[in-house]
């Protein structure tokens, strides 16, 4: 019977361990049988972070890209499809590859307790050293120091994007000791570049950063300055000024992301071409952070007229963020803002609905279908409720949609659907417009 990827993923899930292990043993000890496939990697961009390592990633591909460069790349989640993670040399890895990479792992490994993440991330591992390219960006999976991307030794460059409170169970109870966490990808000698941070976070890295004897270090705001200027992006830094066109993703916040990516592409390529920034401002993609979706089933649900907008945010900061990017939209064309949402029972739900308080006219609270840890559509409408935010509860986001598109608008509204990455991935599925 032939297989697919799914099946190999099943099988990793009833891998993990049953006892705790905060280490990098089991990573370790699987690429060592591997034959050691971290130490054959292109040159490596390290991303750790709370927020914005993603869309941190995103640019700086679009922008190597432009300049015509092969670019890996490992992120996580991924929203519909688990080849998401996986970018070999500017593309997707296809079922096959995937699969024959995941055999190896599988037959290697023997059955050893190993958790998901740790097995599929020495596969990615075994891809990107047997694929040339000319770098890799690698991205942190969950906090840093223990991350199973934790074992590269020398890389290229590493960034930490905006440290915030999530993952608290894991990663601890204060800013400080998250970005403790984050900061354990620093090393020896190379260079760090830092977006904009809490003084708690900011002294924690820097702290970390001179006790490993991390290399030169670029600091948001004091080595690098970024600002929107007649609607165009204005950076600068110790090498000139810059003046480029504004990031295709939506959000104040992208003008932030975008400069950590010039920032560290200037430092480790001092002759980067200007025209490749430029390129990669216009031409770059991630899905589900504050993506306008503009056609599919479920955009045809929705009230004539109206404005539909996807977003992955899922914590306080993340909401504040998002919550900004919606308000000057609603300063530039004002429309009813309607708040579609979901999150999971281990997020701080009320912390990220609570920066929508007075800026959204109604919240529809939806279940995350499939998700055993999310909460039910009336737990976040009570959660909402408490936020200050008028709400009531939905059996879809379809049903939702439908619900919105039966009444009578005087203008049509503008929708937004937040609160968890799982429930943009199933958005993305059932609208039929899954990341390419």
């Amino acid at each position: 019977m032939s297989q697919n990827s799914g099946d190999f993923l099943e099988r990793f899930l009833a891998l993990h361990p049953k006892k705790i292990d905060l280490s990098l043993g089991r990573t370790l000890d699987l690429l060592r049988a591997l034959g050691d496939p971290h130490k054959a990697l292109p040159p490596v961009i390290h991303v750790a972070g709370t927020n914005g390592k993603g869309s941190t990633t995103a640019f700086l591909r679009a922008m190597l890209e432009a300049d015509g460069r092969r670019v890996h790349v490992y992120t996580s989640p991924h929203l519909v499809r688990f080849h998401e993670r996986i970018r070999l040399a500017g593309k997707l890895v296809d079922e096959e590859r995937l699969i024959a990479a995941f055999e190896t792992c599988e037959r290697v490994n023997a059955g050893a307790p190993i958790t998901l993440f740790e097995i599929t991330t020495a596969a990615a591992f075994h891809l990107f050293a047997e694929t040339p390219a000319d770098i890799l960006l690698l991205e942190v999976g969950l906090g840093g120091r223990f991350d199973s991307t934790n074992v590269i030794e020398k890389p290229l460059a590493t960034i930490i994007t905006p440290v915030s409170m999530d993952h608290m169970d894991f990663l601890g109870d204060t800013l400080a000791k998250i970005a403790f966490e984050k900061a354990g990808i620093l090393k020896k000698n190379a260079p760090v570049i830092l977006a904009p941070q809490a003084s708690e976070a900011m002294d924690v890295i820097e702290r970390q950063a001179r006790r490993v004897g991390a290399g030169p270090m670029l600091r948001a705001d004091r080595d690098y300055h970024v600002s929107e200027e007649r609607g165009r992006l204005v950076y600068e830094d110790a090498q000139g000024l810059l003046d480029l066109p504004a990031p295709r993703l939506a959000g104040r916040h992208q003008f932030e992301n975008a400069a950590t990516g010039i920032a560290t592409l200037r430092l480790l390529f001092p002759d980067f071409p200007a025209s490749a920034f430029e390129e990669g401002l216009r031409s770059v993609q991630w899905p589900a952070r504050l993506q306008k979706l503009m056609r599919g089933a479920l955009f045809e649900r929705a009230p004539k007229g109206a404005e539909l907008w996807l977003d992955g945010g899922h914590n306080p900061a993340g909401g504040l963020v998002v919550a900004q990017a919606m308000a000057e939209r609603q300063e530039r064309d004002p429309r009813p803002l309607i708040l579609i949402s979901g999150g999971l029972a281990s997020k701080d739900t009320g912390g990220f609905l609570k920066a929508f308080a007075g800026l959204t006219q109604e919240l529809l609270a939806v279940p995350i279908p499939g998700e055993h840890a999310a909460r039910s559509a009336d737990d976040v409408a009570q959660i909402a409720c408490a936020q200050g935010l008028p709400a009531t509860a939905a059996s879809s986001v379809s049903s939702a949609l439908e619900a919105l598109a039966a009444r009578a608008w005087p203008i049509a509204p503008r929708v937004l659907i937040a609160g968890s990455l799982y429930l943009a991935g199933d958005v993305l599925r059932e609208n039929r417009t899954p990341p390419d």
